[in-house]
């Protein structure tokens, strides 16, 4: 039989350290509904937390030692002081998130004890879903729980987080993974604007599904493609004179863009039509409007196509698959970066099978595999657990 993430947790704590842990804490993994590209044009993203995430067995130490056991690795094993530079490692995957919270919790200016870590998670790896988040907000709540930090709000703790995945591990994200892992809530989306750190939970309809499918497809060129797209971005709000595109309206945008790059324009378009459409979304789900959430979502996925171009031919076919077995109540788009990675889809519950089997028959990678199919709930943010 096999074991819950509570336990594979705790057995890890008790193996490496002999002793049960005082406390059990999670941080969820995220999927983001709509939304993309937007975040870093201080615009409006609607994510949520799923019930995938990362679990941390936690105990004080009475000497400034921070040891932590990672059972999903072999039980490897990360040892640093607080006395001393926290610094990365040159070949640490794992342990550099880990000391890369500790070293800004310390820079917050919180007084942190030794402690003794085992972290699990089931959070897929590679799927776009925001494993590093979860584990630096699982991090940052272990610490909050052991030391009674109440006065750490969970907007500080995705900043925290935020900061260390940004100057320690050096992958220069926007604040959605971690603000969503730190403040979702159950059975809701999360609107984030993300000029402001604001957040309204919104309500999602009790008989819909979230369905993420995994195309297999490697996300290449994401990294440079990226910074492209940013720097595109970036060009477009100093032609109109804004501050970021989420100050520009479209009768602006097409009415000043004079002598504008094409494709530039095409870029700006995506971001501005894309906050719109996020902001519609929230209302969509909000009177439970399947029908219209739908619509949005395939506008979403064809101006990532043909206006950001940053989906992969399998992805495209992956969405119509998914949109044609769901039919009008509900959709599909690409969800990420790009390049590769994952679709979302949102569907009445019942139709959860019929959809899978959807894309069982009809989906397969150029390399011949199938999707990978995760079935997920909106779930709460950080917390301990009883």
């Amino acid at each position: 039989m096999s074991l819950t993430l509570n336990q594979v947790v705790t057995l890890a704590f008790k193996t490496a350290f002999g002793e049960t842990p005082q406390h059990l804490v999670q941080a969820p993994g995220r999927v983001n509904l709509i939304g993309e590209h937007t975040d870093y044009n201080d615009g409006f993203v609607l994510p949520c937390a799923i019930n995938f995430g990362t679990l941390i067995a936690a105990s004080a130490r009475p000497d400034p030692v921070v040891r932590v056991v990672a059972a999903d690795y072999h039980d490897e094993i990360d040892e640093f002081r607080l006395d001393q530079p926290i610094l990365p490692l040159t070949d640490g995957a794992w342990p550099n998130y880990v000391r890369g919270v500790v070293k800004y919790l310390q820079e917050h200016g919180l007084p942190l004890q030794g402690a003794n870590l085992a972290l699990t998670g089931d959070v897929p790896q590679g799927a776009g879903l925001s494993s590093s988040a979860s584990l630096e907000v699982a991090v940052t709540q272990a610490f909050k729980t052991l030391q009674g930090f109440d006065d750490l709000s969970p907007t500080d703790m995705a900043l925290i987080a935020q900061r260390a995945e940004n100057r320690f591990v050096g992958c220069n994200c926007g604040i959605m993974d971690q603000l969503v892992s730190a403040r979702g809530e159950a059975g809701s989306a999360l609107l984030i604007d993300c000029r402001s750190h604001e957040t309204r939970a919104v309500p999602m309809p009790p008989e819909v599904a979230v369905m993420i499918v995994h195309s297999r497809v490697r996300r290449g060129l994401v990294g440079s493609e990226y910074n492209t797209r940013r720097k595109q971005c970036e060009a477009a709000a100093r032609h109109y004179g804004v501050q970021a595109l989420r100050d520009l309206s479209l009768d602006r945008l097409e009415a000043e863009a004079g002598d504008l790059d094409a494709t530039v324009l095409r870029r700006a378009r995506h971001i501005v039509t894309e906050n719109q459409r996020t902001l519609d979304a929230a209302e969509a789900l909000v009177a439970g409007d399947l029908r219209r959430m739908g619509e949005l979502m395939a506008a979403s996925h064809n101006s990532m196509r043909d206006d950001f171009e940053i989906t992969a031919p399998a992805v495209d076919q992956l969405v119509e698959i998914l949109q044609s077995a769901i039919g009008a109540v509900g959709g599909a788009r690409m969800t990420g970066g790009g390049f590769g990675g994952c679709a979302v889809a949102l569907l009445p519950l019942n139709q959860i099978e019929s959809v899978r089997q959807a894309v069982a028959q009809h989906y397969r990678a150029p390399t011949g595999e199938a999707g990978t199919v995760y079935v997920c709930q909106a779930s709460a943010g950080a917390g301990p657990l009883t």
